[in-house]
């Protein structure tokens, strides 16, 4: 179903505002991930404001729509959009990485409403998902889930056991994105463990595959649509990022991965952002 150019908008405009709330996060913890953070921005938005199923006033609805953040450093990307979307007041963002602070560094389901999943050890997202999944097919519900890897996730052998398992209980109701930014925090995937080709990969393990420019609301959108029409088995959603998009200094740029900008650095980047 095609999406209004007023929606598209709608969509653009919080996306930047997640991104902005991201880069005053880690300014201000003086520590995190943004450029991974901002690789998956639109692809969360695009998830939480027009597609998933849920509830923020009812985090724990029983019918929900499933979430996993497997690349738990993302985190600040995750808490902009629960704050946006209701689950918390924006307020408590500017508490990121502190002492009792409900926003941990990496993502805690038993202190953040909205986190369906503890995670940070990367490769058992999938693991999890797939356990939600498949309890959702054994209890007759209809709720679909959700959950996004990093492409140098992709180096954890637990990813492809996992993606075995997804395909042989023909999780239709799974569907898995892939943050293809490139880069890890050693420096580029194809020079530190290649995972390339992610798409051929993951159609040997059974998955159907859908490439999409994880920055393009519209390609994302589609994609999903074409996911949940997909009967008897996984799909994986490959998407095609910028480390640190939006951030001119950021982009494609490593040193990003897991180092937070000081205030002047985030001025900067906030005046790129834009109001």
């Amino acid at each position: 179903m095609p999406v209004s150019k007023e929606k598209l908008e709608e969509l653009t405009k919080t996306a930047r505002r997640v991104r902005r709330h991201i880069i005053e996060m880690t300014a201000e913890a003086g520590s995190g991930h943004p450029g991974g953070s901002l690789s998956c921005a639109d692809i969360l938005v695009a998830l939480y404001f027009q597609e998933m199923k849920i509830d923020p006033k009812n985090p724990n609805w029983p019918d929900r729509d499933r979430f996993v953040l497997s690349k738990g450093h993302a985190a600040p990307a995750l808490y902009a959009v629960l704050a946006e979307r209701g689950y918390f007041p924006k307020e408590e963002l500017k508490t990121l990485r502190k002492i009792n602070s409900i926003l941990q560094g990496h993502p805690d389901m038993k202190k953040t409403p909205g986190v369906d999943m503890t995670t940070g050890s990367l490769g058992q997202g999938l693991s999890a998902a797939n356990g939600m999944a498949l309890a959702g097919k054994l209890d007759g519900k209809s709720y679909r889930v959700y959950v996004l890897l990093g492409d140098g996730e992709l180096e954890e052998g637990q990813v492809w056991e996992a993606a075995m398992a997804a395909a042989h209980y023909k999780l239709d109701n799974l569907t898995a994105f892939v943050d293809h930014n490139g880069l890890q925090i050693d420096g580029p995937i194809v020079q530190v463990m290649s995972p390339e080709i992610i798409q051929e990969k993951f159609r040997a393990f059974g998955w159907h595959v859908i490439d999409v420019d994880g920055h393009d609301f519209e390609d994302i959108l589609r994609a999903i649509e074409e996911a949940k029409s997909t009967k008897g088995r996984p799909t994986v959603i490959v998407a095609r990022t910028v480390k640190g998009k939006g951030v001119p200094y950021m982009e494609n740029q490593v040193d990003w991965h897991g180092k937070a900008p000081s205030r002047e650095q985030a001025e900067e980047a906030l005046k790129a952002l834009g109001g």
